[in-house]
């Protein structure tokens, strides 16, 4: 540490080398000392203390040395030369102890403020790195919840995998097995009815041909009527049939929902799909009624959008405390793919619709839902770009509406 102190330099003056003494006191002591008035001169004859005015002509005048150089006199008309040199000596005494005061208060001032310097820079140091420690630590949290956050999403997603990978294989099991026998169903209807049309090809022969035995038990068994009757039968089991093989067909849809590639679909095609599914809960409590505007192709998991529309249309049947309406609606909106579900249900309290996507959290009984349905399904709306808005009032019924990008297509 360098430190630079006045009295090193012999820059004080005659003035602060004698500051550290009462001038009243010394001028007294010199008097007394000298036997006789004196005073203090600077190098450059200005007063610095003792009698004011000019001394006798034959007055006395001793220089004042510090540090080698003449810092001022001393002058008096005392004669006792010893008694002078003695007084000036003990001013060069006084003058050097005052030079030393000024050196040991400069040192002490540079040591002082170069110690008040550093623990400014440790303290600047100190602070930059509470701060540093601090974004840190903030950082550290914020990379935990992020952490969390997607463990959490993880472990969702791994356990509706899981479960839409059950429902998956059963539903393409089941697909499977009701699909051959509607095969054959159909086909047999198909060739009973090309039976049916032998059958009226020849009654007109049995009518003409004169035979009363035959005419009679053509009669009898009432075949005019089975002929015009049987026709519409088989029409309505081959429409049963069809029913049948599209439900099938939705259900080997569902089936896919496990699959990660994604295909171009017309969403109106999956919203149905998933009406068809659900239909057996749904006509037994609401009527479904839909309002689906055309639609641009979509590139989307349609296995996974399928399972959010029949979530949001189980919820919307489960809602109803009676007998009540579903209304589904599609369209382009702002550059928009929009979708709403809407029922007249119950509604969902206002203390309630912010927790509604939480994970695990429902209103149902103990037992009767795990409470992902809704989390899953915002989160497969948010992995295809999109966002899914919720506006409910208790009593009045709830309308979810889906939003997805177009640019996705």
């Amino acid at each position: 540490m360098e430190i630079h102190a006045r009295g090193y330099d012999s820059t004080l003056s005659l003035r602060e080398l004698l500051s550290g003494i009462p001038p009243d006191r010394l001028s007294a002591a010199l008097t007394v000392l000298l036997g006789g008035p004196a005073r203090i001169v600077s190098a450059d004859g200005a007063w610095v203390m003792g009698d004011a005015p000019p001394l006798a002509e034959n007055a006395r005048r001793l220089p004042l040395v510090h540090d080698l150089e003449t810092a001022g006199y001393l002058e008096t008309a005392a004669a006792d030369e010893a008694r002078v040199r003695a007084a000036a000596n003990l001013l060069e005494l006084f003058m050097r102890s005052g030079a030393r005061y000024f050196m040991a208060s400069e040192m002490h001032i540079e040591v002082v403020k170069a110690d008040y310097e550093e623990l400014q820079r440790r303290h600047a140091a100190l602070a930059e790195s509470e701060a540093r420690y601090r974004a840190l630590a903030e950082n550290l949290e914020e990379r935990v919840r992020e952490q969390v956050n997607t463990i959490a999403s993880a472990h969702r997603q791994l356990y509706q995998a899981e479960k839409l990978a059950s429902v998956g294989q059963l539903a393409a099991g089941v697909a499977h097995e009701i699909n051959n026998p509607i095969g054959f169903i159909r086909s047999n209807l198909g060739t009973a009815q090309s039976y049916v049309e032998k059958f009226r090809s020849v009654a007109g022969q049995v009518k003409s041909g004169g035979n009363a035995a035959l005419l009679g038990a053509w009669q009898a068994a009432d075949l005019d009527f089975v002929l015009e009757d049987f026709p519409s039968l088989l029409q309505e089991s081959v429409d049963g049939a069809d029913r049948v093989a599209r439900i099938v067909s939705d259900l080997k849809g569902f089936s896919n929902v496990d699959q990660a590639e994604e295909e171009v679909v017309d969403l109106n095609d999956c919203i149905r799909s998933a009406c068809n599914v659900a239909a057996h809960q749904i006509n037994s409590r609401a009527d479904l009624k839909l309002a689906l505007g055309e639609l641009p192709p979509l590139r989307c998991k349609a296995g996974h959008l399928s399972q959010v529309f029949l979530n949001l249309l189980l919820n919307a049947a489960q809602a109803m405390k009676e007998r009540g309406e579903i209304r589904i609606r599609s369209g382009v909106e702002d550059g928009q793919i929009v979708i709403r579900f809407s029922d007249s249900g119950c509604g969902i309290p206002p203390e309630i619709l912010p927790r509604i996507f939480d994970p695990f959290f429902t209103t149902r009984d103990v037992g009767s839902g795990t409470g992902l349905g809704l989390t899953v399904s915002r989160d497969i709306v948010v992995s295809h770009g999109g966002h899914i808005e919720v506006e409910s009032k208790a009593g009045a019924g709830t309308t979810f509406t889906i939003y997805l990008p177009l640019d996705k297509a």
